[in-house]
């Protein structure tokens, strides 16, 4: 079981972006932080991945693997979830790392 995903939780792609959520649930909440869900909006700032010289950054992740017993209209996300980072083209650049999260509430 896996401590639940919120917008204050901290996420970063494998090149060191910084994963920014924004949510449109306003109905359930963990630590005083509104619930990710797997079809809210994840986008990354500040990823320095670059091909042969060529920056080619991570810019969203897509979520492959949320939990299964907990929704919020949609499937929400734990530490257990697993998101995959995605260049513009839709390059599979990596999975997104969860530096922390809120403790107080965990589901699957």
């Amino acid at each position: 079981m896996g401590d639940f995903l919120t917008t204050a939780s901290v996420m970063m792609c494998p090149h060191g972006g910084q994963v920014q959520p924004a949510s449109a649930n306003t109905r359930v909440s963990a630590d005083s932080a509104p619930m990710l869900r797997s079809s809210d909006t994840f986008e990354i700032a500040g990823c320095s991945f670059n091909v042969a010289g060529v920056p080619h950054p991570c810019v969203t992740v897509e979520w492959v693997t949320t939990a299964t017993r907990s929704t919020v209209g949609d499937p929400t996300l734990t530490t257990d979830s697993l998101g995959i980072c995605q260049a513009a083209d839709q390059a599979v650049q990596g999975f997104v790392k969860i530096v922390s999260t809120q403790t107080s509430v965990s589901g699957e």
